[in-house]
């Protein structure tokens, strides 16, 4: 008993040691942050990638840098977060294609796109259109419909890469429309776009924010677009709806995620910047000139989308047969 106040004291130091190398911990962030891009420069994911990285550095008080790693339908960029220390200063700035990865590249990437990442927050949607350049000088899907079922197979579109949101649109689309066509991958639609211009493909499903300038300029033709409504930046393009291709929907989005095993507080605080990023009123007319929609989903919620995604897209790519080329 004559003890207890001395073990009382050991344990109060203790307790004061422990507090004390906590609060010594550094704020995060104390160093700049990397956001990686699993496409090259000048894509919609970039773009997003880009746009919410000045907006961070601003909120956060520390240079936010975009390192674009394009390859490999972005299993590059996943991989090289996905290893990364879990501390905050390492993300990545994922799309669609993040939950097609399982369908294709299951047995041969080295992460779990579910299981090796903490959603942070989604941060812009972009509606697939179907473009057309040079090479298929036409102005509506019906005219497109039917120079594809007159050439089965020879007919090309572009996409950002196998197993891209781009490359399973495409694929949901010949299958709805009992059409075939040749898929031309690239590394990233900044690529894929660049191509259609010069009419060395035919077309492309591509994500509104891809191909938005393009379509405004009249060097591509847009001839519908998967959503429920018209786009306003589109008014005279129909959806795929009234153009008489029934079902077919397609959307894109692009959103925020960290290494699993990055700790509560930053993830709260990415998250917060990505609420204050969505809601800012530059960020929604940015967006919205690019094609896109400033949209927040965050936590539990993405997490929950993700794992939907990963089983829908999973089931998809084996009614379909799609395969990584």
């Amino acid at each position: 008993m004559r003890h207890a106040p001395m073990f009382a004291r050991i344990g109060g130091c203790a307790l004061l040691l422990a507090g004390a190398a906590v609060s010594a911990q550094p704020a995060w962030p104390a160093k700049p942050v990397r956001i990686v891009v699993g496409f090259s420069a000048g894509g919609p994911t970039d773009v997003v990638a880009r746009a919410f990285a000045d907006h961070a550095a601003r909120q956060l008080g520390q240079p936010v840098i975009v390192d674009n790693k394009p390859g490999a339908n972005t299993i590059l960029a996943a991989e090289a977060v996905a290893s990364a220390p879990a501390d905050g200063y390492t993300l990545l700035l994922g799309a669609t294609n993040h939950t097609m990865i399982p369908a294709l590249y299951a047995s041969r990437v080295k992460f779990d796109v579910l299981k090796s990442f903490a959603p942070v927050c989604t941060l812009a949607l972009s509606p697939t259109v179907l473009a057309v350049g040079p090479a298929m000088p036409i102005k509506t899907l019906a005219a497109f419909l039917q120079q594809v079922k007159a050439e089965p197979g020879k007919r090309t579109y572009a996409t950002p890469g196998s197993g891209s949101s781009g490359h399973f649109a495409s694929a949901h689309f010949t299958r709805l429309t009992g059409t075939s066509m040749n898929h031309i991958p690239y590394k990233g639609a900044a690529q894929a776009v660049t191509d259609l211009m010069g009419g060395q493909v035919d077309s492309s499903f591509a994500t509104l924010g891809s191909v938005l300038p393009q379509l405004q300029s009249g060097k591509l033709t847009a001839l519908a677009v998967a959503a429920p409504q018209r786009s306003p930046l589109l008014p005279d393009v129909p959806t795929f709806e009234e153009a008489g291709v029934k079902g077919y929907s397609a959307d894109a989005w692009y959103g925020l995620l960290a290494p699993a095993g990055t700790p509560a507080p930053v993830l709260a605080r990415l998250a917060q910047v990505a609420q204050d990023f969505v809601r800012a009123s530059t960020t929604v007319d940015k967006l919205r000139g690019l094609g896109m929609e400033a949209q927040g989903s965050c936590g539990a919620p993405f997490a929950a989308q993700l794992q939907r995604e990963v089983r829908d897209n999973t089931q998809l790519a084996r009614e379909l047969d799609l395969k990584a080329e």
